[in-house]
């Protein structure tokens, strides 16, 4: 979908541009695929801050996504694309020959009316899902299981894809958004295509309030922080740390790795390419 600006009838509409969401379904989702979603304001179970700059935001229905696509061999068709605000992607809701009917992460380049499956050996095109090994070398696809029927976790937000590059041995080679290439066991499932919204990333807010209604705090630099609040705070006059930059607790936070998950060190065949 397009970008649309705004004329500058207020200081918050001046830099405002966002995603033309005219397409979409207005009107609230199916209540049998919603669930309640209680805000954590980044704490943990026991009450601590974990996660810091949460909190607040618009209240939210938590839309339940089928991201393991295993009713094979059904065709469904897109019955219409909603906006989702638990993430960056639109989604779609499909109605199975059957009846049933599911929320699924819209591809791009699929319409309402476009007939969707899944199966084993289905037909290469936007939106059909299939385990890796059906898939042709060379495909763009996201919505990517690790494990087989655990349901996807890679390339689910806006815009992003993968590409397969390669299968033996019981596993197919990702290539992944970061130039990571991954070993996945073939058995998982993927879909074909890649993620809607892609114009995501080139919005402008325009206004600090827009964030907060996401439920995002504002975050505070170090150095113009007391001492005892930060690292790289104090100093006479303006100073910008004196230090190599480190989280508020001295741990440093710009180049070392912090990956760290041995079993699967062996799935990664080529690290991510080192950012210039």
């Amino acid at each position: 979908m397009a970008l649309k600006t705004f004329n500058p009838t207020s200081p918050g509409r001046r830099q405002l541009v966002l995603v033309d969401r005219s397409g979409l379904h207005k009107g609230r989702p199916v209540k049998a695929l919603t669930e309640g979603l209680k805000k954590k304001g980044g704490r943990n179970n026991q009450g601590r801050v974990t996660v810091r700059h949460q909190g607040g935001g618009a209240k939210k229905l938590y839309r339940v996504i089928d991201f393991k696509r295993r009713k094979w061999d059904v065709p469904a068709t897109i019955e219409r694309l909603e906006y989702d605000p638990n993430r960056t992607a639109f989604i779609a809701l499909i109605k199975y020959d059957d009846g049933e009917q599911a929320y699924i992460i819209a591809p791009q380049r699929v319409a309402v009316g476009d007939k969707i499956i899944a199966g084993q050996n289905v037909d290469t095109k936007p939106g059909n899902a299939m385990p890796l090994k059906s898939i042709p070398v060379g495909t763009i696809i996201h919505n990517i299981e690790m494990k087989p029927l655990k349901g996807a976790q890679m390339a689910r937000s806006a815009g992003a894809y993968a590409q397969l590059v390669g299968r033996q041995d019981g596993y197919a080679q990702i290539k992944l958004g970061s130039g990571e290439v991954r070993l996945v066991p073939d058995s998982c499932m993927a879909t074909v295509g890649a993620v809607s919204n892609p114009d995501n990333s080139n919005q402008n807010l325009g206004k600090a309030g827009r964030k907060r209604h996401m439920g995002i705090r504002p975050t505070v630099r170090g150095v113009v922080m007391n001492p005892v609040d930060h690292p790289h705070g104090g100093g006479e006059g303006k100073t910008s740390g004196g230090r190599h930059p480190v989280s508020p607790w001295g741990k440093i936070t710009r180049g070392p790795k912090t990956r760290n998950n041995k079993t699967t060190d062996r799935l990664i065949v080529r690290r991510r390419q080192k950012k210039k």
